[in-house]
């Protein structure tokens, strides 16, 4: 008889959620590389052959049009994944996109690079709002964190292909050395509407539409445990999607029992950009320059040696998303963005800093601590802190219109920095590390805990007092704090979708609830 011999034991499949969220994650891809890549594309002597010599202000608009554009979709995109499913808006973004990618790569003038940013932003804004929801409502609870922090880690990666990619082209003695940048970006933008079509929509999205059938066989394609998804969502069939219109899925973001949740996420997704981040990123080969390497290919590689080590940060920080608090990261976090910004805004205030001394590679330390930290915390928390605390009939509503702010903010922070610097050395470090300061204040009483909670259960987090948290940290350090007395409520005032999950007893409450919202709102729309 012929001996066998034991087989080796196959190699560990990648579940499929995986590799779904990794394929919508090429969004931040697409993202980080024209944020690391623009500055440098400006700050080209090739480019200015091309273009012509930009003022500060015109240098302003031209790298801020991708946000001021990506600003109104953002703003409606998440009506429409509502209604048409998360995949489906994503697709057209990522074409938008690579089209003016194209015309950007293509452009003859600066009228013309300027129409192609505004196209890509308009694409941008569609891809970046939902991306996040989407990864969000397909990842299991132990994984959720890290996942969700896909796209932020791919842009940091982004950002620094794209530093490197102009570091390599800057001696090209062509305007090849600008355009080959946006060949990029146009090919991965393509990849990324060719995945979404294989990809099935988001099982959460599907069973609010009632489509339960189809959320199963999503959820089978994707590998997800079906224990879980019994658990979590699927034994709640009674669950409706909201017809409405645009501008009413807005007003109802505002309304009570929604309204704390919206405010939050647009607090936190505003701020973190008001942190000055997009102003160090954008205009890093300025910002080294201000503070003596007076070379252009000293700053280039000083901007590529930042996104290495924002890259090299990003990596432990995305993979131990869920395994340290979301409010941890954003309170401690946001302490060190504004010291670094208060650090820097002294020095140049006190006159120490020149192009020898130590005072400037104090400075240019403390540019790369603070991309180090932002990339560390605000950076993976803040999108996925947004879109956690949402529920599922609003969560890709409210994650767009927060993200509409968020692309708004960018655009204020591109098309003010330039400026702020030429008139002021510290002005702008002072005004971002304050604004910092200020965020960390109201995170530290208003922001509750999400990590290791189901969707569905995070909203029992709301049920809380506002300022909850910061009563607790003061009881924690011995300071007395006065318990106010409780008072009898009636259970019919209690916030629409804040009741704790209850799997056998929510569905028919959840339902009618819905259902008296979506006529209260057309009532008050058509009186």
């Amino acid at each position: 008889m012929a001996s066998t011999t034991p087989s080796s034991p196959p190699p560990p499949k990648i579940p499929r959620y995986v590799m779904a969220s990794v394929a919508v994650s090429l969004g931040g891809l697409v993202n980080g590389y024209d944020v690391g890549s623009i500055g440098a594309v400006t700050h080209m002597p090739q480019f200015t052959e091309s273009m012509g010599q930009l003022s500060a202000t015109m240098l302003g608009i031209t790298v801020s049009m991708v946000m001021l554009t990506g600003t109104l979709p953002s703003l409606f995109a998440g009506h429409f994944a509502d209604k048409f499913g998360r995949i489906t808006v994503i697709i057209p973004g990522a074409l938008l996109f690579g089209v003016g990618a194209l015309i950007e790569g293509l452009a003859r003038s600066l009228a013309q690079f300027i129409a192609g940013r505004a196209i890509a932003g308009f694409g941008e804004g569609m891809i970046l709002s939902n991306i996040t929801v989407y990864i969000c409502e397909i990842a299991p609870l132990k994984y959720r964190g890290t996942l969700s922090g896909l796209p932020q880690f791919l842009a940091t990666a982004g950002i620094c292909a794209g530093y490197f990619t102009c570091y390599g082209t800057v001696n090209i003695q062509s305007d090849m050395a600008w355009r080959l940048p946006y060949i990029f970006q146009c090919t991965v933008a393509s990849i990324l509407a060719w995945a979404c079509l294989l990809l099935p929509d988001s099982p959460r999205w599907l069973m609010v539409q009632g489509r339960q059938a189809d959320a199963r066989q999503a959820l089978q394609r994707l590998d997800f445990n079906m224990v879980e998804a019994e658990r979590d969502f699927l034994m709640n069939t009674e669950q409706q999607a909201l017809s409405l219109s645009p501008w009413q899925g807005i007003m109802l973001l505002f309304r009570r029992g929604y309204r704390t949740r919206t405010i939050l996420a647009l607090f936190i997704l505003g701020m973190i950009q008001l942190s000055g981040i997009d102003g160090v990123i954008f205009y890093a080969p300025i910002l080294f320059e201000q503070a003596g390497l007076s070379t252009s290919s000293s700053s280039f590689l000083a901007s590529g040696l930042s996104s290495i080590l924002m890259l090299v940060i990003s990596i432990p920080a995305f993979l131990l998303a869920d395994k340290w608090g979301r409010r941890t990261s954003a309170i401690s976090g946001g302490l060190a963005l504004a010291g670094c910004m208060f650090l820097m805004g002294g020095l140049y205030a006190a006159g120490v800093v020149h192009p020898y001394g130590v005072a400037r590679w104090v400075v240019i330390i403390t540019i790369f601590v603070f991309t180090l930290t932002y990339c560390a915390t605000w950076g993976i928390v803040g999108k996925i802190y947004a879109s956690e605390i949402q529920p599922g009939h609003t969560r890709a509503t409210a994650n767009c219109v927060a993200m509409g702010l968020c692309f708004g903010t960018n655009f204020i922070v591109a098309i003010v920095t330039p400026i702020l610097l030429e008139a002021s050395a510290f002005g702008a470090y002072f005004l971002f590390g304050g604004l910092a300061l200020g965020t960390v204040a109201v995170l530290a009483a208003y922001m509750p805990e999400t990590r290791g909670r189901s969707l569905e259960d995070i909203q029992a987090a709301f049920h809380r007092p506002a300022l909850s948290n910061l009563t607790q940290l003061l009881r924690a350090l011995g300071l007395g704090v006065r318990r106010r007395p409780q008072t009898s409520h009636d259970p019919a005032d209690e916030p629409l979708e804040m009741e704790p999950h209850d799997v056998a007893g929510t569905a028919t409450t959840s339902a009618t609830s819905v259902e008296t919202v979506s006529r209260s709102l057309r009532l008050e729309v058509t009186v």
